[in-house]
């Protein structure tokens, strides 16, 4: 069994020491999904939510809070991070599928920020839209991939979930 790291002998919380791991390229990607009504689909893919442009501002919000993860998430290292990617797959008539990429040259891994990332775009979307559709849900937030690191690529299979 893997012996979770933030915790030390005694069973007192801590901050993982990064300072003998290697520097590797480290890459992961994060989903989250929201799911709408259709007219409200619509009016994002148009662009006629009074807001603005839901899919741009959302980007910059999941941009800005990948770069963030570190002050929200306890035990999180702050990053440099070298890129945050934001795009939008496998849009329907009522649901929208964020991805975030975050990349870093660095000791430890960036699966928080993506997940990150991907969460705040989705609330994001949803403050944007609230005025319109209360009854949009966010699902489905998870690390898709990641790769870099000592323990290696990881990629997600939704049938052991």
């Amino acid at each position: 069994m893997t012996q979770l790291t933030h915790f030390d002998e005694q069973g007192a919380s801590r901050m993982v020491d990064v300072g003998t791991k290697e520097v590797t390229d480290r890459v992961a990607v994060a989903h989250a999904k929201v799911i709408m009504k259709s007219e409200t689909f619509r009016l994002i893919m148009d662009k006629k939510i009074q807001k603005g442009d839901v899919l741009e501002v959302a980007r910059v919000a999941g941009i800005m809070a990948a770069k963030q993860a570190f002050t929200l998430i306890p035990m999180c290292h702050p990053l440099n991070l070298t890129s945050v990617k934001i795009d939008y797959a496998n849009n329907s008539v009522n649901e929208i599928d964020v991805l975030s990429e975050v990349r870093v040259t660095g000791k430890t891994g960036v699966e928080m920020e993506a997940i990150t990332a991907a969460a705040v775009c989705a609330i994001t979307i949803y403050d944007m839209c609230k005025a319109v559709d209360k009854g949009m849900v966010i699902s489905d937030i998870h690390v898709v991939k990641k790769s870099g690191g000592k323990s290696g690529t990881f990629v997600f299979d939704k049938n052991s979930a």
